[in-house]
């Protein structure tokens, strides 16, 4: 079993509609409210591939209760830490003709201090029988970081499989500890290194081993269309999707990592699971929502992709 760990959830509303024009008044085509976040869309996509994962994070209120409540119906197992205050809406607006989302994201209840305790407590004691955690998203608002990396330390001590996918001052945070693997997007690696996007293979590679340098274990970084690349060790490597007709991206990079955890849990090499979690998210980009795609197109697209060693070229 995978601990997905979400310390910033969130309901997601996704309105699809027609087209979207700004001033306007829209009919929506189709609405799909589930239980949302980075770290509940990984734990979705590794339930669609067959993997066990535990949700964990803060909820409270009205909205926290729904969102345990809506993950509950998916099957989706959760171990929650209860808080003061009320979980985020995010509204995600698609537009059909053109394939663009656009994202609206609550920033989320502040977290006490005290409370940290209480999840820090949940989760050593739900991971003890566990081997891979990961943990996805932002910090609540006004949460320090160090409070992140206290949260991972005991984890990665323990010799367990820790695996992040955040930005900014958290992700800094997480590979200060030394030995977190690291799973981020061409933009998010820029920020933490010179403030360039990562946005072509050799310069994603050159960020993945930059973070190695800094104390990250394993670095991949995805590049949407151009597949991911990791750095693992001393070697790299390139994993490329087939071409797909996009529908909606949202949620892709969740699917990725969803995709390279269940790989991971199931005994994949490492290669193997950067090829499974590049073809889990280019399925997901095919759906609408995160972690909702098709394992017949997972199948489809894992058998179409390639995964190379790569040289600065």
């Amino acid at each position: 079993m995978i601990l997905c760990l979400t310390l910033n959830p969130a309901i997601d509303r996704t309105l699809v509609v027609s087209r979207l024009r700004p001033g306007e008044v829209h009919r929506t085509a189709r609405v799909v409210v589930a239980a949302g976040g980075k770290g509940l869309n990984v734990a979705r996509a590794i339930r669609v591939l067959g993997g066990e994962p535990l949700c964990m994070g803060f909820l409270g209120g009205h909205s926290g209760r729904l969102l345990a409540e809506l993950a509950g119906r998916e099957g989706l197992r959760g171990a929650w830490t209860w808080i003061e205050g009320e979980t985020r809406t995010c509204a995600i607006v698609l537009d059909e003709a053109s394939h663009e989302a656009t994202v609206f994201n609550e920033q989320g209840p502040a977290v006490p201090a005290g409370d940290w305790p209480r999840l820090m407590a949940a989760v050593l004691r739900e991971s003890e029988e566990k081997d891979i955690v990961c943990a996805s998203g932002s910090l609540p608002p006004g949460s320090p970081p160090e409070l992140f990396a206290e949260l991972l330390t005991p984890l990665a001590r323990a010799g367990k499989q820790v695996w992040v996918d955040t930005g900014g001052s958290a992700l800094k945070a997480a590979i200060g500890v030394g030995g977190i693997n690291v799973k981020v997007n061409g933009d998010e690696a820029g920020a933490v290194l010179n403030g360039e996007p990562a946005t072509t293979v050799n310069l994603a590679v050159a960020a993945a081993r930059e973070l190695n340098r800094r104390g990250a274990g394993n670095v991949v970084i995805t590049l949407g269309s151009l597949g991911a690349v990791m750095a693992s060790g001393s070697e790299s490597f390139h994993a490329q999707p087939p071409t797909i007709e996009v529908t909606s991206a949202v949620g892709s990079g969740d699917s990725f990592l969803g995709g390279l955890m269940n790989g991971l849990a199931g005994g994949a090499t490492m290669v193997e699971a950067l090829k499974a979690g590049t073809a889990a998210g280019a399925a997901n980009a095919l759906a609408v929502g995160g972690g909702r795609f098709a394992v017949e197109d997972f199948n489809r697209i894992l058998a179409a992709t390639t995964c190379s060693r790569w040289g600065f070229q």
